[in-house]
């Protein structure tokens, strides 16, 4: 990690980019693996831009969520959700065993969900 001022541009395309994502991935005629990948991305967006408001940069993508209790006071319920996908989605990226469900995709949706709703409660950042 290293600090690096936020930009306020950058945080709000990658919120735009991340409520884009999840939106699309709320539709039921995509397919599952489509819509997970959505929901990943949206949630990895989110997640990313909560970091650079707080004035972080991290070149691990995995490093996002596991500093949502202190980007977004989120807790377990949300954090745990997306290091399972993070797992599932390695596999997927890596090995060709892109393994999911509709428990997952929609567990995932909602933990982005989740993240959206805290991101907007900050505002845009200070620059």
């Amino acid at each position: 990690m290293k600090a690096e001022a936020p930009d306020a541009n950058e945080f709000a395309g990658l919120r735009r980019s991340g409520l884009a994502r999840l939106a699309d991935a709320r539709t039921d005629s995509l397919s599952l693996e489509g819509r997970f990948d959505l929901a990943y991305n949206a949630a990895h967006a989110l997640c990313l831009a909560a970091l650079r408001w707080h004035g972080w940069r991290s070149s691990n993508r995995y490093i996002v969520f596991q500093l949502l209790p202190h980007t977004l006071g989120l807790g377990p319920e949300v954090w745990r959700v997306l290091d399972k996908c993070h797992q599932v989605r390695n596999l997927g990226e890596y090995e060709g065993d892109l393994n999911v469900d509709d428990r997952l995709v929609n567990d995932l949706i909602a933990a982005a969900a989740a993240v959206a709703a805290k991101l907007d409660a900050l505002g845009p950042p200070s620059t």
